[in-house]
């Protein structure tokens, strides 16, 4: 039997849990479903010559809005993994009752082989098309930095957003994770690290578990 693509394991895991929650079919199957899947692929020229940039956008859930999830670059990007990373943060937020939507996105470059320059045209190219299909926006869809990306990306957004949208009030709202100058918040660049900190914390503070694992309770000397 060959392996599972990530989003089948989402899948597989979703329904293990759907199966002692009682729910009808037909929701389970709603929830489970990707609402919105953009393939988009793009000109950009690169050291005088066109080169087609693939990307994606994914909305998992619009039970809630806006949508929430990072964009990612790197070469190994596809359609799979954006679903799978997207159905992920809706289960996330509804784990812990943050009413935004699971929404995911990824280029598929590696941000190592561009000049800044270069990373800045993809970049707003890439907003700018999610604008166009209305999948950017305070309201609609707000995505963040993950792997591959930073406040600087999120700063070439929202910039390309504001320029599309010069009238909103709140359209520096279009993203998380920018500069502290383009209106983002101190300590984002630290907070996923520190949320792990926090966690492996609270899970190695049950000593009935750390037992059978052969440890102490507590995260001194780990």
């Amino acid at each position: 039997m060959g392996s599972i693509s990530f989003f089948e394991s989402v899948v597989q895991n979703f329904e293990k849990a759907a199966k002692i929650t009682g729910h009808p079919r037909g929701l389970l199957d709603q929830i489970r479903a990707c609402n919105s899947v953009y393939h988009m692929k793009f000109p950009v020229k690169i050291k005088g010559e066109f080169r087609v940039i693939e990307a994606w956008r994914v909305q998992h859930s619009h039970h809630r809005t806006p949508t929430k999830g990072g964009i990612r670059y790197d070469n190994m990007v596809n359609e799979d993994e954006v679903m799978a990373l997207a159905s992920l943060m809706t289960y996330k937020c509804a784990l812990v009752d943050v009413p935004f939507g699971g929404a995911k996105g990824g280029i598929k470059i590696n941000p190592k082989e561009y000049t800044e320059e270069q990373l800045e045209r993809i970049t707003r190219r890439y907003a700018a098309e999610l604008v166009k299909k209305n999948m950017l926006g305070p309201g609609l869809d707000v995505p963040a930095p993950d792997y591959g990306t930073g406040a600087r990306e999120m700063s070439w957004i929202v910039d390309t957003y504001m320029a599309l949208h010069p009238d909103s009030v709140d359209g520096y709202g279009c993203v998380t994770g920018k500069p502290v100058s383009q209106h983002g918040i101190n300590g984002r660049t630290e907070a996923t690290g520190l949320g792990v900190f926090y966690g492996v914390k609270e899970a190695c503070s049950f000593e009935e578990d750390m037992k059978e694992l052969g440890l102490t309770a507590g995260i001194e000397g780990k």
